[in-house]
Parts: structure tokens; sequence; C-alpha cells
């Protein structure tokens, strides 16, 4: 009979041990699961969207030059995804380095007859601390085949920054403008040059410079964008379908 009890006992112990296993099993599988879930989830930018190509998405025209030349957004959410250079006329559909360049609130004119200068500036909302980060534009004088990039502001907040530039295009260059004065509307002027093959960030050919000048010294050209277009536009209402659904 004492045999008995005895061996009920370590039955019964085993079987709560088996027991107690199961449960820790499967505790440490829903944990594993749970991981596999997060390392699946979809990347998501710096501004929080879902960075996964939703090919559904209709392009927006973003910024139009005339009636055969923009720049478009595709493969986006909130306004934020792949930018292109297109010209229709040309065949052409560039794609431009990755950038936020419809937080650019500045001012952008494209005047060059020839079609051949392009200027594409962005403004990433980042915040980069006092000292700021770079800001890049970018410039092509090609026509739109190939782009090149050149640091024109050095900003903590380049979106908000971004609101007191002009960047001007015309057939022998562009002009970046700064309003440094919110009182007087101060306004410094830098030119590059633009001709063929020119990289920016190194001596300039022979014979072909750049200058600076305040606007009380010297106007700006009169400029304008055959669209009349003069600043990015985006619907940030538009948004993949392939998103979840708020509850």
């Amino acid at each position: 009979m004492r045999m008995n009890l005895l061996l009920k006992t370590k039955t019964m112990k085993a079987n709560d041990m088996t027991t107690a296993l199961k449960i820790i099993g499967a505790a440490l599988l829903a944990v594993g699961m749970t991981a596999c879930a997060q390392n699946d989830a979809p990347p998501t930018s710096s501004h929080g969207t879902i960075l996964r190509p939703s090919p559904d998405m209709p392009p927006q025209v973003i910024y139009r030059i005339d009636d055969h030349r923009y720049i478009s957004l595709e493969n986006y959410d909130k306004c934020f995804g792949d930018n292109y250079y297109v010209d229709t006329k040309a065949g052409l559909h560039t794609r431009l380095e990755p950038g936020a360049f419809s937080d650019y609130k500045g001012r952008l004119i494209i005047d060059d007859a020839s079609g051949m200068n392009i200027v594409v500036p962005q403004a990433p909302a980042s915040t980069c601390g006092d000292r700021g980060c770079n800001v890049y534009l970018q410039y092509s004088t090609d026509g739109g085949r190939t782009f090149k990039s050149k640091k024109y502001m050095q900003s903590a907040y380049a979106p908000k920054d971004s609101e007191n530039y002009s960047i001007l295009v015309a057939k022998d260059g562009f002009y970046v403008a700064e309003k440094r004065s919110q009182t007087n509307g101060a306004t410094y002027v830098t030119k590059y040059p633009l001709v063929p093959n020119i990289d920016l960030d190194k001596p300039y050919p022979e014979g072909v410079r750049g200058e600076g000048f305040p606007t009380s010294k010297k106007p700006l050209p009169n400029l304008r964008t055959p669209s009349g277009q003069d600043r990015f536009t985006c619907d940030a209402s538009i948004r993949p379908s392939n998103l979840p659904k708020n509850k």
C-alpha cells in the first residue's frame, strides 16, 4: 500500500513537471513568434512612414516646369517616397537621390530656355542639434539625364529654414538667395555657374566663375517657370491601399 502511494506521488510529480515544461515551452514560442513578427515589420522612414513600395499609388506631380517636364513622387506615403525627373518628350524618367523635396518650403524657379539646366532642392525634416545638418540640392546640366549634389544650406531644421530661400535657375547658372533678416528683408545671393559636366565641388573650368552679392547692390534677374509654379506641392491625404485600416 505504501509502495503504491509512493509510485502515485512520483507519477503526479512527473506529470506536474511535464505540464510545467509545456507551459514554459509555449511561453518561449510566443516570445519567439513576437520577435519574428517585429523583425519582419516593414522599414519606416524618419517621417514614421512605411517604405514598402506601393505600385498602386498614382504618381503625383509635385513640381511642373512645363507641359512635358516635371518632378514626380512615386511609391510613397505621406509625401515621402521615390522622386523622379520626367521629360515625356525626351523619354526621361530619371530617379533622383533620396530626399525630402516636398519639405522644401522656399521658392524654386526653373527658367532655362535650353532645357539643359535643372535644380531640385530638398529640405529633410531632421533634427540635427545646434550645429545643424548639411542640406543639399541636385543639379543637372544635361537636361535631366544625370544629376550631381551640392550643399546649399546648414540647418538644424531644414523645412522651416528653407522658407528663407529662393532658388532661380537660368541658362548660365543658378542663384541661391537667402533672406538673412526678417526686419529689413536683407538677402544675400550666391550664383553658381552651370556649364556641361561641371562639378561645383571642384575648381571651375577656366573662364567660368560664380559670384556673390546682396540684393541691395544688385537685384535678382526676373525669371519665371514656364508653368508659373514656384513651389513644391503634395497631397498628403493620398495613402497606399495596402496600409492597415484604422480601427
